[in-house]
């Protein structure tokens, strides 16, 4: 009686197993992807958005988008929205003649469930209006999710440039729905990773006041990537350490500096911070207002800390 009622519960222990197994296999398989999976989707993806960039065809960039996709470029409050983000690509149309465009992938990283790419890309535009040309080097960073087809959804768009522009106001479309993120709620600290942020943000808020470039450093992973707005990317420390050492002596005096997030990704060793700042500066006799939007990429480092590993910022 004993050994068949062991026998029992040892087969029903078993078939538990087996059950829970078999969904662990099932879940893997549906959300992984290949690195070479991820470099041919990404590679088609690029060659696609050159081809509607030069022919003038949103709806051949648009088709990767995911519904809620959030579009982020230089110059223009954040985009929600396939529909948005379309018509923001057609009023870009509308504005310029693209004489040339080629982009290129730098880095492809795997985040679990999403992915990231970075990569360069250049193009010389017409402006319609006055015929003047202009050529234009920028950088891009996405955040892709990743869907139980072995494909990705592009559901965060981001792009600034390495240099200014003659006329920065030819880059913002007012005819386009947008959401003013600087404006927006933060996200409510209701959480270690909210409430390590907030932390974060509150420090960052004060080292920048302060032009204090070596306590901004050390928001850095050693191996930190920043896509700086009207600067080539710092790709090492070495670079990073010079170009915040330059860029606080060029900092107005602040008055005022809000930084806060709106949306936060947690995906484990890893967290998306979606993050906005309202500066109210001053310089000399001048003052304003500014806003600008981030995506961070932070990285849970080996002794517990939470450090910037991938960052691009864009102006509003």
């Amino acid at each position: 009686m004993v050994y068949e009622i062991f026998q029992k519960y040892s087969h029903m222990i078993k078939l538990k197993f087996i059950l829970l197994l078999t969904f662990l296999i099932i879940k893997i398989c549906l959300t992984a992807q290949t690195p070479d999976q991820s470099a041919s989707y990404l590679n088609k993806f690029n060659t696609d958005y050159i081809t509607g960039m030069m022919n003038n065809k949103p709806e051949t960039i648009v088709q990767y988008y995911a519904i809620g996709i959030r579009l982020m470029p230089e110059f223009q409050k954040t985009i929600i929205g396939k529909t948005y983000a379309q018509q923001y690509h057609q009023s870009f149309f509308e504005r310029f003649v693209i004489l040339a465009y080629t982009r290129s992938i730098s880095e492809i990283i795997d985040l679990g469930s999403k992915v990231a790419e970075s990569g360069k890309f250049n193009m010389t535009l017409k402006l319609k209006s006055s015929g003047k040309q202009q050529e234009i080097q920028g950088k891009y960073f996405c955040i892709w999710d990743k869907q139980k087809n072995s494909t990705l959804s592009l559901n965060t768009e981001t792009w600034n440039y390495d240099h200014h522009l003659e006329n920065e106001d030819q880059m913002r479309f007012q005819n386009i729905p947008v959401t003013d993120v600087a404006l927006q709620s933060h996200v409510p600290v209701n959480s270690n990773v909210s409430f390590e942020l907030a932390a974060l943000n509150r420090l960052m808020e004060t080292t920048v006041s302060q032009h204090d470039a070596k306590i901004w450093s050390q928001f850095y992973t050693e191996d930190a990537i920043i896509l700086h707005s009207h600067q080539p990317a710092s790709n090492d420390k070495k670079e990073q350490d010079a170009y915040l050492k330059k860029h606080v002596t060029e900092l107005p005096d602040f008055e005022k500096l809000d930084i806060r997030n709106d949306r936060i990704d947690h995906l484990g060793k890893y967290i998306i911070e979606y993050a906005s700042h309202i500066a109210i500066w001053k310089s000399g006799e001048s003052s304003g207002v500014g806003l600008g939007k981030d995506l961070r990429i932070w990285r849970r480092e080996q002794d517990g800390s939470l450090k910037i590993f991938r960052h691009i910022g864009m102006y509003d």
